[in-house]
């Protein structure tokens, strides 16, 4: 077994002294205000002093290089590989949370690899990574270190993905997404009940972080809804959130409807029937919405992006892997029609594979 990292003593941002000498913590929604030694919910912001420390600088419970489509993203950069890794911790308290072991992690077993941004940006290009994502738990809580990671990764020609819940405060927000290229946003659903209940946390934050990425940044980003059976996959819910997203983020924004599976706190649901994701797809469709898209089944027309002018296949995917290719410049190659997102004039041929690397003294190693 690798043994665990030390935690760091890296200084953290967005904080503040209260009168009472609590240190409050405004990186997030919660606001946590703490006393000498104490951690804010996330577990890895924690109070030394009169400062705040970000204890997971420089530490992550794993790299991976994965298809990009995976994220998902499937307007960005199709077809090529992405080195993922994450820390450990999480500002939310999802119930139903996929990551558990990871995000939900209060030991520091979980963090067996040390690497710079320098490290890191460094094996993202010797493995031919076009990107690097911020995931497994949300790079919100680590924003520190998932920004110089960013930076580094930009002089080398390299984008940064972030793969996140969007719960962020206003203060943090425009910092944190001028450092990304491209994001995935869980809108985990659409009712503040839900939010409350499941994950401990509020529905307008993300709200307000879907809205800043439309109209206030040039990032390029996705969002993904869980369709959990009996919480948040009525036709009601589904019609309001569809209405919503036409309205506030418009038409070219592609949202991803993927299937639940029993997990975490939440082992008494059932897995999410294909049908119900299929049904969530034509709702949204039926708001106006181009590109949407059903994930964790094996669905290829839910899969594949279509084209919203002729209904041409533009891309076609099974799972992860590529098939027929019909873009050329970023648009339909039998009407012309331009199609949204971030491509190139080649598509990428990582395929569906997954490679687990560990970083160690600058050395690059297969799992």
């Amino acid at each position: 077994m690798v043994a665990a990292l030390p935690q760091s003593d890296y200084p953290g941002r967005w904080w503040t002294m209260l009168p009472d000498r609590r240190l409050e913590c405004r990186l997030c929604p919660r606001f946590c205000k703490l006393n000498e030694g104490q951690r804010g919910f996330c577990f890895v912001r924690q109070r030394v002093g009169d400062r705040m420390v970000l204890t997971t600088y420089g530490r992550s419970s794993g790299f991976c290089v994965d298809p990009i489509e995976k994220k998902p993203l499937n307007h960005f950069l199709p077809g090529t590989s992405v080195l993922s890794f994450g820390t450990a911790g999480c500002n939310l308290g999802c119930r139903f949370c996929q990551n558990w072991d990871i995000s939900k992690a209060r030991q520091w077993d979980k963090l067996a690899d040390a690497a710079s941004p320098e490290q890191i940006a460094l094996a993202a290009d010797q493995l031919g990574c076009r990107s690097i994502a911020f995931t497994y738990n949300d790079p919100v809580i680590f924003a520190e270190y998932a920004m110089d990671v960013a930076d580094v990764c930009r002089e080398r020609g390299i984008k940064a993905v972030a793969v996140t819940a969007g719960y962020i405060t206003d203060a943090a927000r425009p910092e944190f997404y001028r450092h990304m290229d491209a994001a995935n946003v869980d809108l985990k659903a659409f009712t503040d009940a839900f939010y409350h209940r499941l994950c401990f946390a509020q529905l307008q934050p993300v709200l307000d972080t879907l809205k800043y990425l439309r109209h206030e940044t040039n990032v390029w980003f996705e969002v993904t809804t869980l369709l959990i059976p009996g919480e948040n996959d009525s036709d009601a819910e589904l019609h309001r959130a569809a209405e919503w997203f036409a309205e506030n983020l418009g038409s070219e924004v592609p949202w991803h409807f993927t299937a639940f599976h029993p997990d975490f706190k939440m082992l008494d649901k059932p897995h999410t029937p294909p049908a119900t994701l299929t049904r969530a797809r034509e709702i949204a469709r039926s708001k106006g919405l181009h590109y949407v898209y059903t994930g964790n089944v094996h669905d290829r027309k839910g899969g594949s992006t279509w084209c919203p002018g002729c209904g041409e296949l533009l891309i076609e995917r099974d799972w992860y892997e590529l098939g027929e290719w019909n873009l050329g410049d970023g648009r339909c190659r039998s009407c012309g029609y331009e199609i949204a997102g971030r491509f190139e004039d080649e598509r990428g041929d990582w395929g569906p594979r997954r490679l687990p690397v560990r970083l160690e003294c600058g050395d690059i190693s297969p799992l």
